[in-house]
């Protein structure tokens, strides 16, 4: 009888016991599941397919990418939505297609606020869901409303579309104003030495790089003939504003600072940066501890620079408590281009590199090295290292996040695609339009369909194929990822099939 009771106490004990480690594990995954992670998007400038040792550069070492190549998914079709910078930016950050916006084309400085204020954005969906979100680096999706005065507030801007921080430069480092902006003023400004910006005419008595050669240290090739500023001709004209300029030399070190800076004063987050660096595009200003990094001249150290920025950043996050709990998005605005306005050996120090790696095309083109590009997710301890060939966008961003957070907001061309970017599903859109400087063209599947188009076949200045012919083109990307073999005239089932699918998204049908 006692040993009865006994044994019935025990297993009372013991059920008791598994009820309670039951109870515990629930509590402690409703905990886990409720715990939104902190967001980084890591935009590159210009960077091609070929650019990075992860993707098969042999004469360019960029060990801190590969490690969250390696250490994530690895997407050998990941794409932004156009070639050019500014559409692919307007998507990233609308999940809206940029040929949709009339306006969303590379923009000068003076340019307006190019998202609508009452437009859903990345940011904005993130605010919704408690995170603090900010940007640091590149923005050139334009601000104020076209008439804008550098010496007060410069707004609309990142704070009125969704971010609660930003430190940006206005546009390019190419463009003036070259002066920071921070939560829409200029830093360091003397209002007694008063920014003029003017893209059309110059200022009296100002030099410019095509009227006084004398007076600069990096020479033009095309198109950045205008203001000089630290000896580098830039487009467009600006007069003082002397104590807010930049310092070329410093830039990737400044914006590094921010980001770390942004980190540490908001670890307790959640936080979104979308930290949008400034290489490798023109005019390439190595800080001099990279001078000669790669023998590949500026552009090849600028990318070595970029690379050890990265590092800096990741370490800065580990140092906090934070890499865990971090999703970490890194990409590259749209393909490479060497010559893009400057003579800086980018040509004739490429050696052996090829920037576009396999691929046809570059910056401007709508040929596969116009928007493949560099895609890698990070989540250490929740993405399993991986590669994957899923299509993928960055279009896709905004929705997908909006699915990991909770949010029930989508964009009109964003797909949620989540599974994919964190690596439990490999299966990716089934079509997607590319965009070069407001032309468009078709991925689906395996085929790329580019329809014709007017135009030069070739941009001599920047030496790249723009896609532009006046025939159909039709490309099997898995048996001919180079595109040299054009089948719309041997495969006129498939290209009907592919007019029809470009012609209904694009409402041409």
């Amino acid at each position: 009888m006692m040993k009865t009771l006994f044994r019935n106490f025990l297993l009372i004990i013991i059920a008791c016991g598994i009820f309670t480690a039951c109870q515990d594990n629930r509590k402690k995954e409703k905990k886990e599941s409720t715990i939104k992670p902190n967001i980084v998007f890591i935009y590159m400038d210009d960077l091609g397919y070929g650019d990075v040792s992860a993707y098969g550069a042999k004469d360019i070492q960029t060990p801190n990418i590969d490690k969250l190549a390696d250490g994530g998914v690895r997407f050998t079709d990941g794409h932004s939505s156009s070639a050019t910078c500014t559409p692919s930016r307007y998507a990233l950050l609308t999940g809206v297609y940029p040929w949709r916006n009339k306006d969303a084309k590379i923009l000068p400085a003076t340019a307006p606020l190019l998202i609508d204020t009452m437009q859903l954005t990345l940011p904005k969906m993130l605010q919704e869901k408690g995170y603090y979100t900010g940007i640091v680096g590149k923005w050139h999706l334009g601000l104020g409303s076209g008439h804008t005065n550098w010496n007060q507030r410069v707004t609309p801007g990142p704070n009125e579309v969704g971010f609660d921080y930003s430190y940006i430069m206005a546009a390019t480092q190419d463009r003036v104003p070259t002066v920071y902006i921070e939560n829409s003023l200029v830093v360091g400004l003397d209002l007694n030495d008063p920014i003029e910006v003017d893209y059309v005419n110059n200022f009296e008595g100002e030099p410019t790089g095509k009227d006084n050669p004398e007076l600069v240290t990096m020479k033009w090739h095309h198109g950045h003939n205008n203001s000089i500023v630290n000896g580098v001709p830039r487009i467009g004209f600006m007069k003082g504003g002397n104590s807010a300029k930049w310092s070329d030399v410093d830039m990737a070190d400044h914006f590094l600072f921010k980001a770390k800076q942004y980190v540490i004063n908001h670890k307790n987050g959640p936080f979104f940066l979308y930290y949008a660096m400034q290489q490798p595009h023109v005019p390439r200003t190595p800080h001099p501890r990279f001078v000669g990094k790669t023998g590949l001249g500026p552009r090849g150290d600028v990318i070595a620079e970029a690379d050890w920025c990265i590092g800096e950043f990741i370490n800065t996050l580990e140092k906090e408590g934070l890499l865990e709990n971090t999703l970490i998005v890194f990409t590259s605005d749209n393909g490479p281009v060497l010559n893009d306005g400057y003579y800086d050996d980018a040509v004739e120090k490429l050696g052996n590199h090829n920037p576009n790696g396999i691929l046809r095309g570059g910056k401007y083109s709508l040929y596969e090295a116009g928007t493949r590009v560099p895609f890698i997710t990070y989540w250490k301890g929740k993405i399993e290292p991986q590669v994957s060939d899923a299509l993928v966008c960055q279009i896709d961003l905004l929705s997908s996040l909006a699915s990991l957070v909770g949010s029930v907001k989508k964009a009109k061309d964003s797909e949620v695609l989540l599974d994919v970017f964190t690596g439990k599903n490999q299966q990716g859109r089934d079509e997607l339009i590319i965009e070069a400087s407001t032309k468009t063209a078709l991925r689906k599947g395996k085929w790329l369909m580019i329809p014709p188009y007017n135009g030069v076949a070739k941009n001599t200045q920047v030496n790249i194929e723009l896609g532009n012919s006046k025939e159909y083109q039709l490309y099997d990307l898995n048996e001919d990822i180079a595109q040299q073999n054009n089948l719309a005239k041997k495969n006129p089932e498939k290209l009907d099939e592919m007019l029809s699918v470009f012609n209904i998204i694009c409402g041409k049908k």
